[in-house]
């Protein structure tokens, strides 16, 4: 991959921080005060940061590399990037002459640089070698997958007996009998092995006593709990798109399958989903030839940012290969051909009334899906009452909880300031969630998350 000839946007850099405390103290090291020493050439960018020591900190950050950018700092910080690496790319962002442009990496930059390469490199061949030899047993492959769905099955079993005594003695109890009850049947779905039983029953448990209308929210997430079980245990006679789709939120591992897609790939969003154990970063990208938009997840160990980070509204040409079911979005990001540039095109728009038509149609090949990816074409952030929806010339579709809750919803407002704004998010049953919006007559994507 080569480097990239147009500079990044604020907001592009602004996206890769890790949380808003390292966007915050970025942006200070944003300007050329501290800086000394820097430059950008060969799919890179350096410089020297002054801190509080008598030694500079050296920060390199590879814009090319081939799981996306990679950030290597002196300093302390276990976030990725660091404020560092930040303020370097937003100075490199937005005055040419404070990071000139065709330098040679400094021999510091240049060994990490090198070490880094090197281990991709060492990594593919890996993974190649392990796809073409095929050194598992298949036997064993299969005994270990027969005794595994066994015991789901007999999770499974266990958990619709369960269900039947929470309905036999009345929704009301379940107030009544307080969270351990659902932790204690959680844990007996993970040592069943199904992880996706697991975290759906931990979410029952969140349910009681959570509000106006509680029993019939927990009736319908146990009656979708039910249908989940019940596909389980009779999926043998479901399509073979539907019985993937099962075994995916049972919790059973699936290889992307089916030949890659290359395409030129626009990043619509990235967002993280932080739980006490994992980071999941998810990744949006839409297709400027397949028209398709897909998400790659990333995961990362608990207090640490998932290695793969890609700046929205930059585009690269790459290869996605699907995961098996119906319904689903998912894709595994394959061979990168170019690094991540600017872009100027955007994903096609639809109604409101549409958006949510697309939602109840993807749920007849995953009745579990939360929500589908959707751009909204001149739709106007609006109050109503206490809440917040995107209106557009024929109706409107409410925002989620969280979206009214996060910082974003009031940058979409100062954004729009009453005129039509394109909004890419994610549509399903409790609302939109917006994640990116485009203003009228610019193609610069502006995140939300």
């Amino acid at each position: 991959m080569t480097e990239q000839g147009v500079r990044w946007t604020a907001e592009q850099v602004l996206a890769l921080a890790p949380d808003a405390a390292s966007r915050k103290a970025g942006s200070k090291l944003g300007v050329a005060g501290p800086w000394s020493g820097t430059g950008s050439g060969e799919g890179t960018v350096w410089g020297l940061c002054k801190g509080s020591g008598s030694r500079p900190y050296q920060t390199v950050v590879d814009l090319a590399g081939a799981t996306g950018p990679g950030y290597k700092c002196s300093c302390p910080s276990r976030k990725f990037p660091c404020k560092h690496a930040l303020g370097l790319l937003l100075l490199w962002a937005g005055d040419e002459d404070a990071v000139p442009a065709g330098e040679r990496p400094p021999d510091w930059a240049g060994q990490w640089l090198a070490g880094r390469h090197g281990r991709e490199k060492a990594k593919k061949t890996r993974e190649e070698g392990g796809a073409a030899g095929g050194t598992a047993d298949p036997e064993a492959v299969r005994r270990r997958a027969e005794r595994r769905a066994e015991r789901v099955t007999a999770g499974a079993t266990e958990l619709e007996q369960r269900l039947a005594d929470l309905l036999r003695g009345g929704l009301a109890a379940a107030e009544q009998t307080g969270y351990g009850w659902w932790e204690e049947t959680a844990a007996r779905m993970v040592d069943a092995q199904a992880p996706g039983l697991a975290a759906r029953v931990r979410e029952l448990g969140a349910v009681p006593a959570s509000g106006a209308g509680w029993p019939a929210r927990l009736l319908e997430e146990c009656a979708l709990l039910h249908l989940l079980d019940q596909g389980w245990l009779r999926r043998a006679g479901l399509p073979d798109a539907l019985a993937a789709t099962v075994r995916s939120r049972i919790g059973l591992p699936a290889a992307p399958d089916g030949p890659p897609l290359r395409d030129r790939w626009l990043v619509l969003a990235q967002y993280d989903v932080v739980d006490p154990k994992l980071t999941t970063r998810r990744i949006w990208l839409h297709g400027a030839g397949s028209g398709r938009t897909r998400q790659v997840l990333s995961y990362g160990a608990a207090g640490r940012a998932p290695e793969l980070s890609l700046p929205v509204g930059l585009a690269l040409e790459a290869e996605l290969t699907t995961y098996p079911g119906g319904g689903r979005a998912r894709a595994a990001l394959g061979e990168r051909f170019t690094a991540p540039a600017p872009a100027a095109f955007r994903p096609p728009g639809t109604t409101t009334a549409e958006a949510a038509a697309r939602y109840g149609e993807a749920l007849r090949d995953d009745p579990w899906l939360e929500s589908v990816p959707v751009t909204l074409d001149r739709v106007i952030p609006v109050p109503d009452g206490d809440r917040w929806q995107l209106a557009d010339a024929d109706t409107a579709l409410p925002l989620t909880g969280p979206a009214r809750s996060r910082p974003g919803l009031w940058r979409l407002v100062a954004l729009s300031g009453g005129a039509p704004v394109t909004v890419f998010g994610e549509c399903g049953h409790r609302g939109f969630t917006p994640l990116t919006a485009w203003p009228e007559g610019t193609g610069e994507a502006v995140p939300l998350c």
